[in-house]
Protein backbone atom coordinates (compact mmCIF):
# COMPACT_ATOMS: atom_id res chain seq x y z
CA UNK A 1 0.00 0.00 0.00
CA UNK A 2 1.76 3.06 -1.31
CA UNK A 3 1.66 6.64 0.61
CA UNK A 4 -0.72 8.45 -1.82
CA UNK A 5 -3.58 5.51 -1.64
CA UNK A 6 -3.33 5.89 2.46
CA UNK A 7 -3.86 9.81 2.73
CA UNK A 8 -6.88 9.41 0.13
CA UNK A 9 -8.29 6.73 2.39
CA UNK A 10 -7.72 8.56 5.57
CA UNK A 11 -9.53 12.18 4.05
CA UNK A 12 -12.14 9.97 2.51
CA UNK A 13 -12.77 8.41 6.19
CA UNK A 14 -12.22 11.43 8.09
CA UNK A 15 -15.20 13.15 5.48
CA UNK A 16 -17.41 10.13 5.70
CA UNK A 17 -16.43 10.71 9.65
CA UNK A 18 -17.55 14.47 9.22
CA UNK A 19 -20.64 13.67 7.32
CA UNK A 20 -22.25 11.16 9.82
CA UNK A 21 -21.04 13.58 12.83
CA UNK A 22 -23.07 16.63 11.20
CA UNK A 23 -25.85 14.38 10.08
CA UNK A 24 -26.02 13.24 13.65
CA UNK A 25 -25.90 16.32 15.03
CA UNK A 26 -28.43 17.73 12.46
CA UNK A 27 -26.71 20.11 11.45
CA UNK A 28 -27.61 18.91 7.91
CA UNK A 29 -31.09 20.72 8.91
CA UNK A 30 -31.44 23.98 7.64
CA UNK A 31 -34.38 24.50 9.91
CA UNK A 32 -32.09 23.42 13.08
CA UNK A 33 -29.12 25.70 12.16
CA UNK A 34 -30.93 28.96 11.61
CA UNK A 35 -32.99 28.15 14.85
CA UNK A 36 -29.61 28.14 16.77
CA UNK A 37 -28.77 31.14 14.51
CA UNK A 38 -31.69 33.28 15.39
CA UNK A 39 -30.12 34.83 18.63
CA UNK A 40 -32.88 37.03 18.99
CA UNK A 41 -35.39 34.29 19.84
CA UNK A 42 -33.43 33.77 23.42
CA UNK A 43 -35.57 36.01 24.83
CA UNK A 44 -38.94 34.72 23.97
CA UNK A 45 -37.78 30.90 24.38
CA UNK A 46 -37.48 30.35 20.76
CA UNK A 47 -33.76 29.54 20.40
CA UNK A 48 -31.78 26.32 19.81
CA UNK A 49 -28.64 26.65 21.26
CA UNK A 50 -27.65 22.70 21.46
CA UNK A 51 -25.28 23.04 18.32
CA UNK A 52 -23.19 24.83 20.79
CA UNK A 53 -22.43 21.55 22.03
CA UNK A 54 -21.59 20.35 18.47
CA UNK A 55 -19.02 23.61 18.44
CA UNK A 56 -17.79 22.60 21.76
CA UNK A 57 -17.25 18.95 20.52
CA UNK A 58 -14.67 19.93 17.61
CA UNK A 59 -13.36 22.56 19.73
CA UNK A 60 -11.80 19.87 22.65
CA UNK A 61 -10.88 17.83 19.17
CA UNK A 62 -9.20 20.15 17.79
CA UNK A 63 -6.99 21.26 20.97
CA UNK A 64 -5.74 17.92 21.66
CA UNK A 65 -4.91 17.44 18.40
CA UNK A 66 -3.12 20.53 18.45
CA UNK A 67 -1.62 20.21 21.53
CA UNK A 68 -0.39 16.51 21.16
CA UNK A 69 0.09 15.83 17.30
CA UNK A 70 2.41 19.62 17.78
CA UNK A 71 4.76 17.35 19.15
CA UNK A 72 5.47 14.96 16.33
CA UNK A 73 7.98 15.97 13.45
CA UNK A 74 5.53 15.49 11.09
CA UNK A 75 1.88 14.11 10.07
CA UNK A 76 1.48 10.62 9.50
CA UNK A 77 0.42 11.39 6.26
CA UNK A 78 2.58 14.15 4.97
CA UNK A 79 5.80 15.97 4.45
CA UNK A 80 5.14 18.53 7.10
CA UNK A 81 2.60 20.27 9.35
CA UNK A 82 0.50 22.94 7.30
CA UNK A 83 0.49 26.14 9.33
CA UNK A 84 -1.13 29.44 8.37
CA UNK A 85 2.24 32.28 8.18
CA UNK A 86 -0.47 35.40 8.75
CA UNK A 87 -2.44 35.74 11.89
CA UNK A 88 -3.62 39.47 11.16
CA UNK A 89 -6.71 40.78 10.63
CA UNK A 90 -7.41 42.35 7.32
CA UNK A 91 -10.35 43.82 5.01
CA UNK A 92 -10.09 40.76 3.28
CA UNK A 93 -11.15 38.34 5.99
CA UNK A 94 -13.19 40.43 7.56
CA UNK A 95 -15.82 41.24 4.10
CA UNK A 96 -15.36 37.01 3.56
CA UNK A 97 -16.43 36.18 6.92
CA UNK A 98 -19.25 38.79 6.87
CA UNK A 99 -20.70 37.54 3.89
CA UNK A 100 -20.01 33.80 4.70
CA UNK A 101 -22.39 34.28 7.73
CA UNK A 102 -25.10 36.70 5.89
CA UNK A 103 -24.83 33.62 3.22
CA UNK A 104 -25.04 30.93 6.69
CA UNK A 105 -27.78 32.67 7.93
CA UNK A 106 -30.06 33.19 4.99
CA UNK A 107 -29.76 29.38 3.77
CA UNK A 108 -28.92 27.97 6.82
CA UNK A 109 -26.14 26.05 5.47
CA UNK A 110 -22.85 25.91 5.17
CA UNK A 111 -19.72 24.17 2.79
CA UNK A 112 -19.70 21.31 5.17
CA UNK A 113 -23.19 20.24 5.98
CA UNK A 114 -24.53 21.63 1.99
CA UNK A 115 -22.18 19.04 1.08
CA UNK A 116 -23.59 16.30 3.35
CA UNK A 117 -27.20 17.03 1.86
CA UNK A 118 -26.35 15.71 -1.32
CA UNK A 119 -26.43 12.96 -0.19
CA UNK A 120 -29.44 12.92 1.51
CA UNK A 121 -31.28 14.84 -0.97
CA UNK A 122 -29.39 15.96 -4.02
CA UNK A 123 -32.34 17.88 -5.26
CA UNK A 124 -32.73 20.24 -2.68
CA UNK A 125 -29.20 21.32 -2.24
CA UNK A 126 -27.75 20.93 -5.72
CA UNK A 127 -28.47 24.25 -6.84
CA UNK A 128 -26.83 25.89 -3.19
CA UNK A 129 -23.71 23.78 -4.20
CA UNK A 130 -23.21 24.17 -7.62
CA UNK A 131 -23.49 28.32 -6.55
CA UNK A 132 -21.17 27.71 -3.38
CA UNK A 133 -18.53 26.24 -5.32
CA UNK A 134 -19.15 29.17 -8.49
CA UNK A 135 -18.61 31.55 -6.37
CA UNK A 136 -15.83 30.41 -4.60
CA UNK A 137 -14.74 30.04 -7.90
CA UNK A 138 -15.01 33.16 -9.11
CA UNK A 139 -13.84 35.05 -5.96
CA UNK A 140 -10.39 32.83 -6.81
CA UNK A 141 -9.94 34.32 -10.15
CA UNK A 142 -10.42 37.76 -9.08
CA UNK A 143 -8.48 37.65 -5.83
CA UNK A 144 -5.67 35.87 -8.48
CA UNK A 145 -6.61 38.63 -11.19
CA UNK A 146 -6.65 41.17 -8.26
CA UNK A 147 -3.11 40.07 -7.16
CA UNK A 148 -1.31 40.11 -10.79
CA UNK A 149 -2.07 43.16 -10.41
CA UNK A 150 -1.12 44.08 -7.39
CA UNK A 151 1.57 41.38 -6.19
CA UNK A 152 1.22 43.58 -2.35
CA UNK A 153 -2.43 43.60 -2.80
CA UNK A 154 -3.10 40.28 -0.95
CA UNK A 155 -0.75 40.87 2.14
CA UNK A 156 2.40 40.03 0.60
CA UNK A 157 4.48 42.81 1.83
CA UNK A 158 8.12 41.83 1.50
CA UNK A 159 10.18 41.61 4.47
CA UNK A 160 12.35 44.45 5.22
Amino acid sequence: MNRSFLTIAAAAGCGLLFGVGLAIAQMTDPAKVKAFLDVAAIFDGGWDGSLMFVMGAGLLVTLVFYRFGGRRPAPVLALAFVMPKRGDIDRQLVVGSALFGVGWGIAGLCPGPAIADLGLAPTEFALFVAAMVAGSWATGIALTARDARNPFAGGNVPAT
